[in-house]
């Protein structure tokens, strides 16, 4: 029942460095791609290392701090957060007082890289300023249609809604404006008939 091949869900490509920024964000849940632009900038431009941030979550760690893996001495700042949620708070902060020149770069599930491009739209940021690489979990967000209730880290292709109870088919259809895969009822045609429930998204 999934409709794959749908335009909306969006590709993403390896981050890259891009040199022609003054000011350099990452944000990650895991730190290999951003390891990866930081050496390039390292390569290239080694003056912009001392403009670059970074915000990351280690990867499937709870939050547990992963000691020497950026070298902090060269950056502009180096932070560990617990979760996504905090980092995110704190990128307003940033994104807020950020300036012209701006360049961001975002690693990581594909839930936690929608929600760092809506809190990128909502500071203006254009398309040309954001870079993403997708990593990690592939669990979706998803938004029920009929409730509005959003749910996150699902897994299986069917979902129990917790706002209105309807059992929701997870479609591939995306939408950057929420931030999620749009969830429709699944058995309204034939109530009570649900198909099998599969983990789908590892």
């Amino acid at each position: 029942m999934l409709v794959t091949g749908i335009k909306s869900k969006p590709v993403y490509a390896p981050l890259q460095a891009d040199t022609r920024g003054r000011y350099h964000l990452m944000l990650g849940v895991g730190a290999a791609p951003l390891l990866r632009v930081i050496d390039d900038l390292r390569s290239a431009a080694p003056k912009l290392l001392a403009d670059t941030r970074v915000l990351y979550v280690p990867a499937g760690s709870g939050g547990a701090p992963e000691g020497g893996l950026f070298d902090e001495s060269a950056l502009g700042e180096v932070r560990c957060f617990d979760n996504a949620a905090a980092l995110l708070e704190h990128c307003k902060s940033l994104l807020d007082r950020s300036l012209m020149g701006t360049r961001l770069y975002v690693a990581g599930p594909e839930s936690f890289i929608g929600l760092a491009m809506k809190l990128a739209l909502e500071f203006n940021l254009y398309k040309d300023e954001v870079r993403a690489e997708e990593c990690g979990s592939s669990a979706r967000r998803v938004y029920c249609i009929h409730c509005r209730a959003t749910h996150e880290e699902v897994r299986t292709n069917i979902v129990a809604c917790a706002g209105c109870g309807r059992w929701l088919l997870v479609r591939d259809h995306y939408s950057r404006r929420l931030a999620a895969y749009m969830g429709v009822m699944v058995d309204a045609e034939a109530p009570g008939e649900l198909p099998p429930v599969k983990e789908v998204f590892l």
